[in-house]
């Protein structure tokens, strides 16, 4: 592993007094009500999607007991994403004292927002303790007894590093994107345990997380993990992939068996070939939907967080993950890796997909593969859409 004095100081990475890998299902939202619970001066509290069943009145419930201790949160959820909640569910939340305010709604100010959205997941709490991830607020990736949860991650971080996630909440919610990244606290230069926080939002000129996904993919020297949800990578990170395979370095891709958007499979499925003739292992998971976005380069480095491998995330949302150097964590997050691929996966054999993909579904995948990218660049690279004046 790098020197971590060098690690400090090069890369702003900061000492964390604890991380932990935290899954979907009831792990993550035990902690969450826990994190809440715990709170005695402040919340950020922002997600993508916030449903407005079991589990979504639950957390509101939560909230505004913190509320009603006096806890001051404040509420960012996407336009978007959020578009369902009843306006019930709204004043019942602002009636209890939650500041609550959604981002970039379709309409506004003679503007049509498109691609451009809030896609981070994350919850800040006192400015020490923060949960980063992919996981947004729904029964889906709860569960049930009846049904498995969505597979996805967070993280939970405790520490005066999180003051750094606290800024990005605010600057994000009061529109105010000019802040000091400096902390009060010390750093102890032996610690065993780093983070950083890295944003995508390239309209804010943040490309933090994709600079390093190419990074990182470049400067692997034995293994490569990913667990992600809608895949579709641009050209540079499907380049540096397949030239890393070919150098030797053992590259595993798990991805989702089915898919909860029309066509995304089958759009991704088209790089099949390409990636299995470099020798690059693919993995599908089956028990339920996939949405986690993980990446773990040689057992030390790890990223967490909301940013997907295609065009939106890369060049129109706003995408929060973390980077860790931990070995426990990564001990973890490797036997769990390990044990998914063995338990919940089928393997996706280069000769026997080769049998079964038919011409005429590689003509179906090869459409679908330009057309699903069409439209994500269209809304990655005109997130913004000028409405015509009322004079037209």
């Amino acid at each position: 592993m790098r020197n971590v004095n060098s690690v400090l100081k090069k890369n702003n990475y900061y000492a964390a007094e604890s991380v932990q890998l935290v899954y979907s299902g009831s792990d993550f939202f035990e902690k969450l009500i826990a994190l809440i619970q715990s709170a005695n001066t402040i919340i950020h509290f922002q997600t993508y999607i916030y449903d407005e069943d079991e589990t979504g009145l639950q957390i509101a419930h939560e909230l505004k007991e913190a509320a009603k201790r006096g806890v001051k949160i404040y509420m960012l959820l996407d336009a978007f994403g959020s578009k369902d909640l009843s306006k019930v569910f709204i004043a019942d939340l602002k009636k209890s004292g939650i500041r609550i305010r959604f981002f970039a709604p379709f309409f506004s100010k003679n503007i049509i927002n498109l691609g451009r959205r809030l896609h981070h997941k994350i919850v800040v709490v006192d400015d020490c303790e923060a949960l980063v991830g992919g996981i947004n607020i729904s029964d889906k990736y709860r569960g049930s007894a009846n049904q498995t949860p969505w597979l996805d991650y967070a993280i939970l971080i405790k520490g005066g590093v999180c003051e750094k996630a606290s800024k990005i909440c605010a600057a994000i919610l009061n529109k105010r994107f000019i802040f000091s990244s400096r902390f009060p606290r010390s750093i102890p230069a032996d610690s065993d345990t780093l983070v950083r926080f890295r944003q995508n939002d390239r309209l804010r000129g943040k490309r933090q997380i994709s600079k390093e996904y190419i990074r990182s993919i470049k400067n692997a020297n034995e293994s490569i993990y990913f667990v992600s949800s809608y895949f579709l990578p641009g050209r540079r990170i499907l380049k540096a992939l397949k030239k890393s395979a070919k150098q030797g370095v053992a590259v595993h891709i798990i991805l989702s068996a089915q898919s909860d958007i029309i066509l995304y499979g089958r759009a991704t499925s088209h790089l099949y070939t390409s990636l299995l003739k470099q020798g690059i292992h693919i993995y599908e998971w089956e028990p339920s939907i996939l949405h986690g976005k993980i990446a773990m380069v040689d057992k030390q480095w790890i990223t967490i967080g909301s940013f997907n491998l295609n065009y939106l995330s890369a060049l129109s949302s706003i995408e929060l993950n973390v980077e860790v150097l931990d070995k426990n964590l990564v001990n973890e997050l490797y036997k769990h890796l390990q044990e998914i691929i063995k338990k919940g996966c089928k393997e996706i054999e280069y000769e026997s997909y080769l049998i079964k993909n038919t011409w005429n579904n590689r003509l179906a995948n090869l459409v679908t593969y330009y057309l699903t990218r069409l439209v994500l660049k269209t809304l990655a690279i005109f997130p913004k859409f000028l409405r015509w004046s009322r004079e037209d």
